[in-house]
């Protein structure tokens, strides 16, 4: 049975209206980038040099800023101490859009920090120095977490528990939450730390690491096959639907309790940093879940996101563009990739491709009904550079060159047209009724037109040519023109 095609946009728009409760160790992570040049003689150990330096929310509250830019509300409960760590991290929560921080302090307890020392060149971590105190918390500061939690639950659509053993997810604090989630009907999410799996009985889901599956099952898991018969014995001890058990580059293996077992290969991406990727793939899991979902749709988003994740330095959030772009083809996202709307975005592309030293093309056109002359000259014009851009007629523009019955299609019609073509890097739609403001902005290096123009009858040769760039012209395909289609199409004779 094929894969079912996954409707990210109208996943995406579900997952706006909802709302998951977090809980769990909240950590500031900071890292420190810079360069590794030699050994210090008093260790030895590599000498880094800092260059700059960068501090994220970590941890559970990583889980909640994922929640967030996914496009979901997030409630997060978490501990912090009375300290500088953990007003920062109270003030970068409220300063995050979409999620509402309930803190509970504890000044018995330090806020737990994670500093990482990173190579820049190699995006190698050299060293990490923590401060913390990982003890369960005081049945006092036990018993605000409880209280703060409990009027959360009906509030969420779906309740996530990001345990990282610095205290906070007690064996009483877990009882309490998933007993009164299930009362609700709100499924529990938890990303384990315990190998007692039992102490998380009633969980919905739980979504260990291969590590954490092996040592808490006592099992190889080294394919999918014994992980689907390790799992059935704890899925039956922790009364959970399913497991879902993260591999790295491995990808991911889902068992459900009932169905079959389900695993999807890590998406190929140049890894840069595996920090927080564990989160990340929990708050896609809960956003999906909560939107309605199944399990295959959210192991999918989940698999993506982690790819998106690991292409980031430090502990990164991924945004609900980011996925859609890393899970839908490629032909799907040409439009709103390769259409540019607003010329800042036009003059950034322009930088980036001239930092990298390529050869930028020009074309123009209305292309109102594309047909093989139209794509022999852009095909052409794509091989006398390295970038295309291709300048497109307003819909104003084509009526006051071609009459009041033109265009057949509308600009934005003919521009995604023209994006799906492999030859087209960027289409810029313009008003006037020539591009020579458009090539003077671009001013590219190659400014192509069909063999039926002369040289000086091309618009912005001027332009092109002072700049040092070349004029192309291409032989045109005989017996193809868009007014001679067009009156055709209308019942005209041949």
């Amino acid at each position: 049975m094929p894969t079912p095609i996954l409707d990210f946009d109208s996943l995406a728009q579900a997952i706006s209206g909802r709302t998951v409760l977090c809980i769990g160790d909240i950590m500031l992570d900071e890292f420190v980038y810079g360069e590794v040049s030699r050994i210090s003689p008093e260790a030895p150990a590599p000498v880094i040099a800092a260059q700059r330096s960068e501090t994220h929310v970590g941890g559970a509250g990583n889980v909640a800023r994922n929640v967030a830019s996914l496009g979901a509300r997030c409630i997060f409960v978490g501990l912090i101490g009375e300290d500088d760590a953990g007003t920062r991290l109270e003030a970068a929560l409220n300063d995050q859009a979409g999620i509402e921080s309930v803190l509970v302090r504890d000044a018995s307890r330090p806020t737990t920090r994670k500093v990482r020392f990173v190579s820049e060149h190699f995006s190698t971590h050299m060293l990490r120095a923590d401060w913390e105190q990982a003890l369960a918390a005081s049945d006092d500061v036990e018993t605000k977490l409880i209280d703060a939690i409990l009027p959360q639950i009906a509030r969420a659509d779906i309740v996530l528990l990001s345990d990282y053993a610095k205290g906070v997810l007690t064996a009483r604090v877990i009882r309490h939450t998933i007993d009164a989630a299930r009362k609700l009907g709100k499924p529990v999410i938890v990303d384990p730390k315990s190998l007692n799996w039992a102490i998380y009985r009633g969980a919905t889901l739980l979504t260990p690491n291969r590590k954490e599956f092996s040592e808490a099952t006592r099992s190889r898991a080294e394919t999918v096959q014994s992980i689907v018969e390790a799992s059935e014995d704890v899925m039956r001890l922790a009364d959970c639907e399913a497991i879902l058990v993260t591999q790295g580059e491995h990808g991911m293996t889902l068992v459900p309790r009932n169905g079959g077992a389900v695993h999807v290969p890590a998406v190929p991406v140049k890894v840069r940093d595996v920090s927080g990727a564990g989160d990340t793939v929990a708050a896609a899991l809960a956003v999906s879940l909560a939107a309605g979902a199944d399990w295959d749709t959210a192991l999918r988003m989940a698999n993506a996101a982690a790819a998106v994740t690991v292409g980031k330095q430090g502990t990164a959030s991924v945004s609900a563009a980011e996925l859609r772009r890393k899970i839908l083809p490629h032909a799907t996202l040409a439009a709103e990739e390769k259409i540019v709307l607003d010329p800042a975005a036009l003059d950034a592309q322009l930088a980036e491709w001239k930092r990298q030293g390529l050869r930028v093309g020009f074309t123009n056109g209305c292309f109102d009904i594309l047909h093989p002359g139209h794509v022999k000259v852009l095909t052409a014009a794509r091989a006398a550079c390295d970038r295309l851009i291709v300048g497109l007629n307003s819909d104003a523009s084509v009526r006051r060159l071609k009459g009041a019955d033109r265009p057949v299609q509308d600009e934005r019609a003919r521009a995604e047209v023209l994006a799906a073509l492999e030859a087209v890097d960027l289409v810029v739609i313009f008003a006037e009724d020539t591009p020579i403001d458009l090539i003077t902005r671009i001013k590219p290096g190659v400014l192509v037109k069909g063999g039926d123009y002369t040289r000086e009858q091309v618009v912005g040769h001027e332009v092109v040519e002072a700049a040092g760039g070349a004029v192309v012209l291409v032989d045109i395909l005989q017996g193809f023109s868009t007014t001679a289609l067009v009156h055709r199409a209308r019942g005209g004779s041949k």
